[in-house]
This record gives C-alpha cells, sequence and structure tokens, in this order.
C-alpha cells in the first residue's frame, strides 16, 4: 500500500468514527466519551480513538467541518451556480451549508462552544475560513488581490451571523433564516447594483488573512462591500 493509499484509508477511518460519534455529541458534547461511543458503536477498540485522533477533540471538530465543507461542494457543484447572480451563488452557499447540519443543531451548537474557547479561538477562524473560501470558490470567485481577503471576511460575517439566527429559528423550513441571509447580502451590498469594475475603489490597504494572527488594515470599506456580492 502506497503512502497516499495508507492516508486516504486513514482519513476514511478517522472520518467513519466521527460520523458515528456524531450520535453521542448532541448527550455528551464533543468529549473523549462521544468519541470512545462511536468506536464502540462501530466495534473498534478503545485505542483507536487514540490512533485515529491523535489531537483529541480539536482534531474531531476539525474532521466534522471539513466533511460537512466537502459535502457542500458537492451539492454546490449540482446546483449549476455558474446560471446564478453572484448573490444568488452565495446565498445558495450559506443556504446548502446549514441545509447539510440541519439535523445537527446541538451538534453545531456544541462544536461553536468549543472553538469558542480562547485556546480554540485560532483554529475556529481557522476553519470558518476555510468554509467561506470553499463557497467562494464554487461561486466562481477567481480574485487573486486584497478583493481575495475582503471577499472572505465579509462572507465570514454574513456567514457566521446567519448561522447564529439559524441556530435559534424555528421557523417553517427555517424562511426567516433565509430572509435574514438575503437582508445581509443586501446590507453588504448597500442596496445598488454595481457594474463598475473591480479594482477602482482606489488606495486600500489589506494584510493577508492570515489565521490565528492580527486581521490589519484590510477593512471593508462601502465601496468594497458594494462590489464583493454584486452581479
Amino acid at each position: 500500500m502506497s503512502v497516499t493509499e495508507s492516508m486516504t484509508r486513514l482519513q476514511a477511518q478517522r472520518e467513519a468514527l466521527v460520523e458515528a460519534a456524531l450520535e453521542h455529541v448532541p448527550f455528551d458534547g464533543w468529549t473523549k466519551q462521544a468519541l470512545l461511543a462511536g468506536a464502540e458503536d462501530l466495534d473498534l477498540a478503545p485505542g483507536e480513538v487514540d490512533r485515529l485522533l491523535p489531537n483529541g477533540i480539536r482534531q474531531a471538530i476539525t474532521t466534522y467541518v471539513e466533511l460537512i465543507d466537502r459535502k457542500m461542494v458537492d451539492a454546490l457543484d449540482a446546483k449549476g451556480l455558474e446560471d446564478m447572480k453572484i448573490r444568488d451563488r452565495i446565498a445558495t452557499a450559506v443556504k446548502t451549508r446549514l441545509e447539510l447540519v440541519e439535523d445537527q443543531k446541538d451538534t453545531v451548537r456544541a462544536a461553536l462552544a468549543f472553538m469558542s474557547l480562547p485556546q480554540n479561538a485560532a483554529l475556529g477562524l481557522k476553519l470558518t475560513h476555510g468554509t467561506v473560501d470553499k463557497m467562494w470558490i464554487a461561486a466562481g470567485d477567481t480574485s487573486t488581490d486584497h478583493n481575495w481577503y475582503t471577499k472572505r471576511m465579509l462572507l465570514a460575517g454574513v456567514y457566521g451571523s446567519t448561522l447564529a439566527y439559524w441556530l435559534d429559528d424555528t421557523s417553517d423550513g427555517h424562511a426567516e433564516s433565509w430572509a435574514f441571509l438575503h437582508r445581509r447580502i443586501g446590507n453588504v451590498m448597500q442596496i445598488p447594483k454595481i457594474t463598475a469594475k473591480l479594482g477602482k475603489a482606489g488606495k486600500v490597504a489589506a494584510a493577508p488573512f492570515k489565521i490565528g494572527a492580527k486581521i490589519a488594515r484590510c477593512v471593508p470599506t462601502p465601496g468594497r462591500m458594494r462590489r464583493q456580492f454584486g452581479g
């Protein structure tokens, strides 16, 4: 077995363990106990938890988020986003991501609580960045300048606020959440439809979006916000 095959097999086993543990997270939280229960469901020895997830709960949640992200990308590939306006592509991406965990709200809450701890904040930012980056790529984003950073910062705000609203939404089909999402995107756009080319905003200092480091001088000005979600 090649190294690549071995790593692929390991990742598949890790994901299977995490998915099995999801049945227990609503009751036990993101804990070693939930992972052990998942291992038992798969008839795995307790020691397999440490072998598959040597970094513990942080690695388990990372695996969970990345697994859902991959499912999101697959779902978006089948939706024909290229025929939509940019704002509709982004709205579809956010909605799709949340619908994939529609029956896992307690699991998502527990993950957010864990990532809110000071020692996990950098990882939480990294995972959010990974999710919104995949959304923009699926939406056809090809920017390489400072717009790359501001687009992801703006979408992180839209996604994060919509996620918080969605977690407490009990409306039929989460209709209120989708209305909230469209309002948030509308706020970012500042209403008017923009036809000007990207890059005419003037000189705006921007620093790379580095997870765990300070996000400096990449301020989302009104002009930028209108352009990022136009189309």
